[in-house]
């Protein structure tokens, strides 16, 4: 009844949706019970294609996009990071650009007073379009990601984690690593070259959640992409089709000596993409196995039963390529071992039996019952509408994602587990282990 009551209670979420005439594709949530607007653009540049040698470049050109735009026309004037800044928070708004391994996101918030909307909008469409690369700031930040490299190379967790994402990688884009050699082949002509090629206004998709119309939107979407080379996407050659993620030949386990108060073991190999249909049943199951906190198989067995760490967990990262299924725990150099043959073994079981009845039971009424803590926020819901626009999802996916998840079965968790998951062939990474 619990449930029942709560899923007829969420509200359904309009999501309004159309393509501008240039080719960009906009997703409209309308909240106008705070007077602001949340926006996010997103271009498939991230860096899954960075080149081979140039690894970290996407990431750094969304850094640098940031720090300076050029002069434009007669009156408008250069503007360096400091300039910037100070024009960002005179009119109280933000605007960001960051990269992941699928994405170039830009992403702006403001006021939706007329006067400071506008200028925003403006000032974004500048940041998006005209950015300086300045040469000077370019190598005082690479020197500062250079000693941040150095640092985090003395980490086991950055150790760890870097042999986990090569053996279950390999040479997919996914595994490149960004590295001091790699910066030292990255110049701003790159950047510029790299900027041009992949921000492209018919290729854009752009999320809105908040207090205007969908008048209001369309030209806060032109007036953004304004500054864009208008270029057909017909006219344009296709993208570099990026590989996919090649399944692993068989287990590896890599021991790596360390000495640390905390062995760190990782386990997995390559999952799934986003848009694969296993996708709510690889969901629920997983929260089943290990991302449910305590009420996860992995913690009660490898935590609460052994008493062997004090956290392990599962997750999938599912992209635009197969993401990778990662087990991950710290636990005392003494018992990782052991720690390691309770992972297998609960990953196995899972993998070939599923979870019991009870067990899916009491997931779908925890994922259901914390469903509006998804969307608790403009900014979370954003999030979520950006899922939708990247993913090409329906545009009812959140007012279907409970019942979504309502209707997953024992069967269809075991399943998906069994089509995605090869617990012979998985990589277990073990660094700070006891000899």
């Amino acid at each position: 009844m619990g449930i029942f009551i709560h899923l007829t209670a969420l509200a359904a979420i309009p999501v309004q949706y159309w393509t501008q005439p240039g080719g960009a594709q906009v997703y409209l949530v309308e909240s106008p019970a705070i007077a602001m607007v949340d926006v996010q653009i997103d271009f498939d540049a991230g860096d899954r294609r960075d080149p081979p040698g140039q690894a970290g470049l996407a990431s750094v050109m969304a850094g640098m996009l940031t720090k300076g735009v050029r002069a434009s026309g007669s009156d408008e004037a250069a503007l360096d990071e400091n300039a910037l800044g100070e024009a960002w928070a005179d009119l109280g708004a933000e605007f960001d650009a960051g990269a992941d391994s699928d994405r170039l996101t830009f992403s702006l918030r403001s006021l939706t007073d007329p006067e400071l909307l506008g200028k925003a909008v403006a000032l974004a469409a500048r940041e998006i379009a005209e950015p300086a690369f300045p040469e000077a700031v370019w190598q005082r930040e690479r020197e500062r990601m250079n000693a941040a490299i150095r640092e985090s190379n003395t980490r086991p967790a950055t150790i760890a984690a870097r042999a986990y994402v090569q053996a279950v990688y390999g040479t997919h884009p996914y595994g490149y690593e960004m590295t001091e050699a790699s910066l030292a082949r990255i110049g701003v002509a790159d950047m510029r070259t790299a900027h041009a090629a992949d921000v492209v206004a018919c290729r854009a998709r752009i999320s809105m959640v908040g207090a205007v119309t969908r008048a209001q939107a369309d030209a806060m979407a032109t007036q953004l992409l304004a500054r864009l080379p208008r270029v057909p996407c017909d006219s344009l050659p296709p993208l570099p089709v990026v590989p996919e993620v090649q399944p692993l030949a068989g287990a590896k386990e890599i021991r790596i000596p360390f000495d640390s108060a905390q062995a760190h073991v990782l386990i997995g190999q390559p999952g799934f993409k986003r848009a694969d249909p296993d996708y709510f049943a690889l969901t629920v199951g997983n929260y089943i196995l290990g991302a449910g906190g305590f009420v996860s198989r992995l913690t009660n067995e490898v935590r609460e039963k052994r008493g062997l760490t004090y956290g392990v967990s599962s997750h999938f990262s599912p992209g635009l390529n197969a993401g990778s299924f990662t087990v991950a725990l710290q636990t005392r150099p003494d018992q990782a071992l052991q720690a390691v043959e309770i992972v297998r073994q609960v990953v196995q079981n899972f993998v070939a039996n599923g979870p019991t009845e009870a067990e899916l039971q009491a997931a779908r009424e925890n994922l259901i019952g914390g469903f509006a803590l998804r969307i608790d926020s403009n900014r979370k819901l954003l999030g979520n509408i950006a899922g939708i626009a990247w993913n090409n999802l329906p545009l009812d996916y959140l007012d279907t994602w409970t019942q979504q998840v309502g209707k997953v079965t024992v069967a269809d968790i075991k399943a998906a587990f069994a089509r995605k998951l090869q617990p012979e062939k998985m990589v277990t990474v073990i660094l700070g282990a006891a000899p």
